[in-house]
């Protein structure tokens, strides 16, 4: 036997060796045959209807700001004699804050109090009643004056901003001293105008007042939720807060207040809401981010199922069920649609075995033996080359 034909002989053997060796392989595989239902049973991934707690919530997130925030000023022109706080400094309702040079107004006040005493002694006639009226409107005026010199807190708090210094003028608004944990100008507080200096007339919670003060006992956060969002929440309904910065951290509140006015930004449609505090951790400082998860529907001890495997199109909530190793499509009433549980108040019963969707992108073979032609393979490459199909099925 020459050398050459050995050669072929062997390449031939071999040659059936591997088609034998790939039919075995694809036999058993399962090849293109169809698996037996006990077989897809075993396959198939499913969960039991178990009675469980289902709980929905919507989230967003804001800074933590002060529900009563006062930004506060002098109600006259002057020179700064005296401050008596700095950032920080916790403060009595009406502790004097800061106080003008008011030697002028006190002056004036002099000069109305002896006005008005004159004019005190004679009112029998209409002229001299006239002139009493006046002495008296301007001492009362004049008094006004001397109160607009002084600035005194308005309720307990503490002052998160300093904007003067002593010596310089009573409109300063560059600030001297740093706000103290984030901005504690935001927030709902009730500003008055331009009013007597003995109640802090500043301008009612916006920045830029002499002296800036917050109640950090009393937080809140305004957070934007979504139109789908704004109409499953109402005023009183729970919520947990939770901050970047601090990790294990969290906080109860809950909704007060829902704006019935939208603002728009990259044509999503958010409303503000805004959550107080019920509890406020030692830990947490205005400006923190923060997120609010506020809960909008809650059900205990009821049928649920993982919300994956509900679908719903047209109204109708639909699962696939198997039984008797058959996966059949059953039509279920739900109630609460939580987080990650759904409730089924109708149509399965506990203990049913529902199955999972199956998940895309995974290796998935779906009839013949990957390489040789005739099957398709979803997600993967190619298998061993062989006849028509290598590196591939096709």
């Amino acid at each position: 036997m020459s050398t050459k034909r050995g050669a072929l002989i062997v390449n031939g053997t071999l040659g059936v060796l591997l088609l034998g060796g790939a039919a075995i392989a694809y036999s058993s595989l399962g090849g293109g045959a169809t698996p037996s239902a006990a077989d897809a049973g075993a396959a198939t991934r499913t969960v039991s209807v178990t009675r469980s707690t289902v709980v929905a919530s919507v989230s967003a997130s804001g800074a933590v700001e002060s529900a009563r925030a006062r930004s506060l000023g002098f109600g006259t022109s002057g020179t700064v004699e005296k401050v008596y706080v700095a950032v920080g400094d916790k403060v009595k309702k009406g502790q004097l804050l800061a106080r003008l040079d008011d030697s002028s107004a006190r002056e004036s006040l002099d000069a109305a109090a002896a006005a008005l005493d004159t004019a005190d002694d004679d009112t029998s006639t209409a002229a001299a009643y006239a002139q009493y009226i006046t002495a008296r409107n301007a001492y009362r005026e004049a008094r006004r004056e001397v109160a607009a010199t002084v600035i005194k807190a308005p309720f307990a708090g503490t002052v998160t901003a300093v904007n003067g210094t002593e010596g310089g003028s009573s409109s300063s608004s560059g600030a001297s001293s740093a706000t103290a944990g984030g901005s504690g100008s935001g927030g709902s507080g009730a500003g008055g105008g331009a009013g007597s200096g003995s109640s802090g007339g500043g301008s009612g919670g916006t920045a830029g007042g002499f002296v800036e003060m917050a109640d950090i006992g009393r937080l809140q956060l305004v957070g934007n939720f979504t139109e789908s969002d704004i109409t499953k929440l109402k005023i009183g309904q729970t919520a947990s807060i939770t901050f970047d910065a601090l990790t294990g951290v969290t906080a109860s509140g809950k909704v007060t207040q829902i704006q019935p006015t939208a603002s728009t930004s990259n044509n999503v449609v958010q409303y503000p809401v805004t959550i107080s505090f019920t509890e406020v951790p030692d830990e947490v400082r205005l400006g923190q981010t923060a997120t609010v998860k506020v809960v909008v529907g809650q059900a205990e001890n009821v049928l649920a199922v993982p919300s994956t495997v509900v679908s719903t199109a047209g109204g109708r909530s639909t699962v696939t069920v198997l039984r008797n190793g058959a996966q059949t499509s059953a039509q279920v009433q739900v109630g609460v649609k939580g987080d990650a549980l759904t409730e089924i108040t109708s149509g399965l019963a506990e203990g049913d075995q529902v199955v999972r969707p199956v998940s895309t992108g995974t290796n998935q073979q779906t009839g013949g033996f990957p390489g040789f032609g005739g099957g398709t393979r979803v997600g993967g490459g190619g298998g061993m080359g062989g006849p028509g199909g290598a590196g591939g099925g096709r």
